[in-house]
């Protein structure tokens, strides 16, 4: 069955949120990714007197899908350079979305390319396909490397597919996804040595190294560069692991000028522990508490060999932090009322919103049993100090829980169509917790949530 209990009753604190400026990067950006592929699509243009006959067609085709898929890999790149004017105003998980869908669409535009090239190259010389594509990749400079990179993209394609990403680790996953800069090298050189709108024109020659060599530089800052400098700066160390719940510990960090991080609330950082068997990867972890000028802390559940060996860390381990990202901060209210809707470890960054966020806000957290509740002192503790409410939903064995409905969250905050919503937690639980909200009346703008699956 189903148990809910609520810590210190609600009263009015009657504070009124700022008047938040509206934030346009999310639309910003897809109209400067559209107008740099309408720039490429104008590049054919210019450089095209006529397309005659079929051969003609299918290489004019060839060369357009070419050309945006060069762009493309330009853009997937930045997307993912963790460059923190995008992160912190559009949010990791929405770039990561928006960096799936580019890849899937790179990949079928590279896929065009290789293919309209070769019918149409073969209908002009006519000969056959296979001999046409023999002499392409055997004769024609920087060709044979293009072909490697296109390889490299499809196996990458591949290997990003839902189906594939379920049979391996994150981690594998993680270093496998390097090959894509491989494979965008070995093509940048293979579409200026041989593409036709390249060829003899400087302008357009100058401009394309000067996409690539500036997300050359952000990868190289930001992915790179950033973390080293960090992690020689502020000198992260393991203090102390302590149990929260069955599978739950936190983890203290303290290190030096901790509070040039900036990690607000809500945030993530990619931790790397340099251990034995952890050094090699760097996980997404929320900060579970504010960030302190001389300590850290981060809340993990054990669902995979990383997070389950956070609790054997011995102190003194050394600590690289890259970050902070994400968007999941107090930047996003704006409503009085807030509710942080939370599920099992989802209580993380939640639990630091849930110390910060001005106003009335109200906290309702689900997990299968009462042992469960992570943290639960210290949201009875922050509840009783602001005159909050925390609600807690458990399932005493198994059940299904009546409060991840319309009705059920209704009945725990009455006027919840008046909130901005947080919610954090399993995947299962965040897609039934939005499509409650949204049932109860809940404006999809108002609802809040980043996921790490990416």
């Amino acid at each position: 069955m189903t148990t809910m209990f609520t810590s210190t009753p609600h009263t009015s604190r009657g504070t009124r949120p700022r008047s938040p400026h509206r934030n346009l990067m999310p639309l910003l950006v897809p109209v400067l990714i559209w107008a740099g592929a309408a720039g490429v699509l104008a590049l054919w243009w210019s450089d095209t007197s006529a397309v005659v006959g079929p051969a003609g067609w299918l290489t004019g085709a060839g060369r357009i899908t070419g050309l945006l898929a060069g762009y493309a890999c330009a853009v997937l790149l930045a997307l993912m350079a963790r460059v923190p004017l995008l992160d912190h105003t559009i949010g990791t998980d929405r770039l990561a979305r928006w960096h799936a869908l580019g890849g899937r669409c790179t990949v079928s535009l590279a896929l065009a390319h290789t293919l309209l090239v070769i019918w149409g190259y073969s209908l002009t010389s006519h000969t056959s396909v296979v001999g046409q594509t023999s002499t392409l990749v055997l004769h024609y400079p920087d060709l044979l490397k293009g072909t490697i990179g296109f390889l490299l993209f499809l196996s990458t394609g591949a290997l990003s597919a839902r189906a594939a990403r379920r049979r391996m680790s994150y981690e594998t996953w993680h270093y496998l996804h390097f090959a894509t800069y491989l494979a965008v090298f070995l093509a940048f050189g293979h579409q200026l040595s041989n593409g036709a709108d390249f060829v003899g024109n400087r302008p357009a020659q100058v401009a394309w190294y000067v996409l690539f060599l500036g997300v050359a530089a952000l990868l190289a800052r930001y992915r790179f560069a950033a973390p080293v400098r960090r992690g020689l700066r502020h000198r992260l160390r393991v203090s102390a692991v302590r149990p929260e719940a069955p599978g739950v510990v936190s983890v203290y960090l303290s290190g030096e000028h901790l509070e040039e991080l900036g990690g607000r609330p809500g945030q993530f950082l990619r931790w790397r522990f340099l251990a034995r068997g952890l050094w090699w990867t760097a996980n997404p972890y929320s900060l579970s508490a504010p960030a302190h000028p001389h300590q850290l802390r981060i809340t993990v559940k054990a669902a995979g060999g990383h997070s389950a060996a956070l609790a054997r860390l011995a102190p003194g381990t050394r600590v690289w932090a890259e970050g902070p990202y994400g968007s999941f901060t107090a930047s996003r209210r704006t409503a009085r009322k807030v509710l942080l809707l939370a599920g099992g470890v989802g209580i993380t960054p939640l639990r630091a919103l849930f110390e910060t966020l001005p106003g009335e806000v109200t906290l309702v957290y689900k997990a299968r049993r009462v042992v469960d509740l992570a943290l639960r002192g210290e949201l009875d503790a922050i509840a009783a100090r602001r005159h909050a409410t925390v609600h807690y939903v458990v399932d005493e064995p198994v059940g299904r829980s009546s409060a991840l409905t319309a009705h059920g969250l209704s009945t725990l905050v009455p006027d919840v169509a008046a909130h901005d919503v947080y919610v954090c937690g399993p995947p299962g639980m965040t897609g039934a917790a939005i499509h409650a909200l949204r049932d109860a009346g809940v404006p999809a703008r108002r609802i809040h949530h980043e996921s790490f699956a990416f």
